[in-house]
């Protein structure tokens, strides 16, 4: 936060005139990918993070603590905030309203102005902008100087100007807008879960500020924890679902929210803050696991490629808890090879925050940060704060210690376990596994692999596969849960041995700046369908697939090349007409028209597993890509992924209870 003088100063400069204009907005509609990155559900979502991020910056600029987001009836969003409220002068250069300006023109904004944010996440200023453009209806209401400022758009223009409707005594921006069908003709439906993640994060980032997400589309039971048992209890009301996000200790809170499945080496996180170069906020906690994960942000925007932040933050701590080890004399028994900056991450979580007034980002998209002095000023920081957490702490410092190694013996063994599977490399003419049913093609990008469980229904969907296209790799019971396993054992599996042979792929490698990352230029599928019964054993054993996934193949998720097959659930059945349902109310619908409003004169079979199919059936319902029910599996929120495979996969079961009891109430439970 900026002290009196200085808001008083912002707030005087941050005027009509204070909006500057670099070019138009016409191409926005033409290309939007290029804007939001792309027109499906991802980029739907991302028009919200847009307007949301406005308010962020005035609550970091020190006007705003509130922000009230509401999905409406129609799937309209409305955004409120308390802040200042966007000018409605009058605009020298444009001779129109500053609104209007804002709204309307593509790279206008008071973010250019250093006098208006000294930070800020858009700063390429196309946020709003680009909402409007993409939207068949937005409307602004701005309260300010005491009146309520009103105008209306369509796909970005306006439909009228800027008037005054009414008089207010406070202040803030209101924009409702619905998203364009034309534009995003996927969907405009949008998921309450993936909007709440988002704003879940931003209140953690940003301690002090309240964020309120509505969903007015439907009424649900209202639940409430009983004081004494802990349990949620249903009070027989109705009403809308919604959150409110607020977190007091920001990065700390973050870190305890992540870890929640898992086992604490230290106690409470490690806090790191400074601003004596740029603004640095981190938070780091040692678990009993084996997974790094590390969140990056810059200016809120989370860099899920990393970039100088990261970098200055891993060679901070490794020099730390290195030269701890030193001063010790911790590392004279120790035999193996050198350590290195991997084995000092291994069962971290961490988040990364740093606030940069003028960041050089690679594109629009705001993956990975560039600016050199960022590095520097990280890694002193870090290794300050762990300097003396380490003095203050010498028993838990001699636990992380002994835990790096074991991470770095535990490397070695893997070395041996990784050397082994590239042995077994179909390249090398080792062959591949011996259940394995390859295809007959050798184009990976028509080329389907289906990871099946057992034998049974492997050799099921052998007999009923495309043979040309389509290979069967039967897996043995429950494969290894990795997320409870150190990555010695994962590689000792035979079962994760014969997916890394059949894919032909090796293992994830370490890069210059510590980012592990799979050679795909051999993947012999550009498919890898995960195909199970659908049961509750099923299920599982789709979870321990994926978590293996998300662990050691993540490229394979990024790159889109992971599915889900959907089996059906009943076969509704009258004579010799047959009719496959998904859902619940698919059988009901097939029951009601087969059976003529009555419930008899048909029959319903409840499938279990895939080996209770013929290979008929599994092919017409299951693998047959002209009929089939596929789901491809994506990662939007990679902080809010790890946190529930830890949590689902890991030891902790109280939290993995939690979440169950949260989650049941708009979930559909197959018991």
């Amino acid at each position: 936060m900026i002290d009196s003088e200085e808001m008083k100063q912002a707030e005087e400069q941050y005027s009509a005139n204070s909006i500057q204009v670099l070019e138009g907005l016409e191409a926005v509609r033409k290309r939007p990918s290029m804007y939001i990155g792309d027109i499906s559900e991802r980029g739907l979502h991302h028009l919200v993070y847009e307007v949301v991020d406005n308010c962020i910056d005035e609550a970091m600029a020190g006007f705003c603590d509130t922000v009230d987001v509401q999905i409406l009836e129609d799937n309209s969003i409305r955004v409120q905030d308390n802040g200042r409220g966007i000018p409605t002068g009058m605009h020298e250069k444009e001779h129109r309203s500053a609104l209007e300006v804002v709204l309307t023109v593509l790279h206008a904004g008071g973010k250019f102005n250093k006098n208006s944010y000294k930070v800020s996440g858009g700063l390429h200023g196309v946020g709003v902008s680009c909402v409007n453009a993409l939207s068949d209806l937005l409307v602004a209401e701005v309260h300010r100087e005491g009146h309520v400022f009103l105008q209306k758009y369509s796909k970005g223009k306006p439909l009228g100007p800027v008037q005054i409707v009414g008089d207010c005594e406070d202040t803030g921006t209101i924009i409702t807008f619905h998203p364009d069908a034309e534009i995003f003709t996927q969907t405009t439906v949008y998921k309450y879960d993936t909007l709440a993640n988002r704003l879940r994060e931003l209140s953690f980032l940003n301690r002090g500020i309240k964020i309120v997400l509505t969903d007015r589309r439907e009424l649900v039971d209202e639940f409430v924890k009983d004081n004494e048992s802990g349990e949620s209890k249903a009070t027989g009301r109705q009403v809308y679902r919604s959150e409110t996000f607020f977190s007091e200790k920001g990065l700390s809170e973050f870190i305890d929210y992540l870890d929640a499945g898992a086992e604490k080496v230290t106690p409470e996180p490690v806090c790191v803050e400074s601003d004596k170069i740029i603004p640095i906020d981190i938070a780091l906690q040692y678990n009993t696991g084996y997974s790094e994960k590390i969140y990056s942000y810059v200016n809120n925007i989370n860099t899920i490629e990393g970039g100088t932040h990261l970098q200055g933050f891993k060679m901070g701590l490794t020099r730390s808890l290195k030269n701890y080890a030193d001063r010790n004399k911790m590392l004279e028994k120790y035999k193996g090879d050198e350590l290195k900056q991997g084995d000092f991450l291994e069962g971290l979580t961490a988040v990364v925050s740093v606030k940069v007034a003028e960041p050089q980002f690679e594109g629009q998209t705001k993956t990975k940060l560039g600016n050199t002095e960022v590095t520097s000023a990280v890694s002193q920081a870090t290794a300050a704060a762990m300097d003396n957490f380490l003095e203050e702490n010498p028993k838990i410092g001699k636990t992380i210690v002994e835990k790096i190694l074991l991470a770095a013996t535990a490397r070695t063994a893997a070395r041996k376990a990784r050397e082994n599977i590239q042995r077994k490399s179909p390249l090398s003419g080792a062959g591949m596994p011996g259940k394995l049913a390859d295809c007959s093609s050798n184009d990976p990008e028509i080329c389907e692999l289906f990871l099946v469980e057992g034998d049974s229904a492997g050799g099921t969907a052998k007999q009923g596969r495309d043979r040309k296209t389509q290979a069967i790799l039967p897996l043995r019971g429950k494969i290894l849960n990795v997320e409870k396993a150190a990555v010695d054992r994962a590689f000792d599996s035979q079962e994760i041995q014969n997916i890394y042979t059949a894919l032909g792929v090796t293992v994830a490698q370490e890069d210059e700046t510590g980012e592990k990352h799979m050679d795909l230029s051999k993947l012999r599928y550009h498919k890898v369908i995960i195909m199970t019964d659908a049961d509750v054993d099923g299920s599982h054993i789709a979870c321990l697939i994926l978590t293996f996934f998300f662990r050691y193949m993540f490229d394979l998720i990024k790159n889109g090349y992971v599915y889900l097959a959907t089996p059906p659930l009943y076969l509704v059945k009258k004579g010799k007409e047959e009719v496959y349902c998904w859902t619940e109310e698919q059988r009901e619908e097939a029951a009601f028209r087969l059976g003529k409003g009555s419930d008899k004169g048909y029959t319903v079979q409840r499938y279990k597993g895939l080996g209770e199919m013929s290979e008929e059936q599994l092919w017409s319902t299951t693998m047959d890509p002209e009929r089939r029910r596929l789901r491809k599996i994506t990662i939007d929120n990679a902080a809010q992924a790890e946190r529930t495979f830890s949590m689902l996969m890991g030891d902790d079961v109280p939290p993995r209870r939690q979440f169950i009891e949260e989650n049941a109430h708009y979930a559909n439970i197959d018991a």
